[in-house]
């Protein structure tokens, strides 16, 4: 297992684990573009990815212009093995090493993403009126916890 910078040829593989989820899928998988990954990866933000025997697995991408996850994703064959948190760990350090601003992230309720984000220490804050739930982290809160 390798976890390192996303790269634009990883685009088609992310496209590839974004389609894949049972949760909090697409309704349309067009509506994510290659290019609003490229943007997202080379200049809003940065990704993550984790290969294991050169296939993506997972990714994660961090947004710094709008503070916020942009996305966390896992092939379901590869949930429950720690790469989901070794990939959002890596991006949280990374982004709090750039701003100190809070970071924030929605998801539906009653995922198993819902209760990943609150055993890792997000603070639920409000829910959208698409009934998504907002979670925030700030800067203290992540390096009291790290």
């Amino acid at each position: 297992m390798k976890i390192r910078e996303a790269q634009t040829e990883d685009i088609r593989q992310i496209q590839i684990v974004r389609n894949a989820v049972k949760e909090n899928t697409l309704s349309n998988p067009d509506l994510i573009t290659d290019g609003q990954c490229q943007e997202f990866i080379t200049i809003r933000g940065k990704g993550w990815v984790c290969e294991i025997d050169e296939e993506i697995v997972g990714f994660s991408i961090v947004d710094l212009q709008e503070k916020n996850i942009w996305a966390l994703f896992l092939k379901p064959e590869n949930e429950k093995k720690g790469i989901g948190r070794q990939l959002h760990d890596i991006m949280l350090n990374w982004y709090f090493l750039q701003t100190r601003d809070t970071v924030w992230l929605s998801t539906t309720p009653g995922t198993r993403a819902e209760s990943f984000y609150r055993k890792a220490g997000w603070t639920q804050t409000d829910k959208f009126s698409n009934n998504e739930i907002y979670f925030e982290m700030s800067y203290e809160h992540w390096i009291e916890k790290h």
